[in-house]
């Protein structure tokens, strides 16, 4: 479950102030399904930096499955951020002088997943996503 509590975000620049998101709340239950849709510049972005454990709001809390995420301790973020959160991005975001197959194993790595069941985890999925040349290639070529 995630609960934020009057989330804000607030950036400074010299004297000025802005604010990215003022005193947002909610709460998502267990196998729940959410968008987050908005103009540019409403903080949706800022938010996802926030629910995905890569910034921290100016003030208000976020409780990820009961847990203040503010008083996790860096490697406890980083075993959040590795087993428990996914993004989707717009953009591919590929390391461009890896291969697809090191992009789409690298994960796998960082889960200690063993190698040979890497390769054939990453193959399983770049097939389910109808990738059908060679997995070998930079991955410039995706899609």
């Amino acid at each position: 479950m995630i609960e934020v509590k009057n989330i804000k975000k607030t950036y400074l620049t010299g004297d000025v102030a802005t604010y990215a998101l003022r005193g947002v709340s909610f709460k998502i239950e267990d196998g729940e399904f959410v968008a987050i849709m908005g103009p540019s510049g409403s903080g949706k972005s800022t938010l996802m930096h926030i629910l995905g454990a890569l910034d921290t709001p100016t003030s208000g809390t976020y409780e990820l499955d009961g847990h203040d995420v503010s008083r996790l301790s860096d490697d406890e973020l980083a075993d959040i951020r590795r087993g428990r959160i996914g993004f989707v991005f717009q953009s591919f975001n590929l390391l461009p002088r890896a291969t697809v197959i090191r992009n789409v194993t690298l994960p796998l790595v960082y889960a200690g997943i063993p190698e040979g069941e890497r390769l054939e985890r990453a193959k399983a999925a770049l097939k389910s996503a109808g990738r059908t040349s060679s997995p070998v290639a930079r991955s410039s070529a995706w899609p």
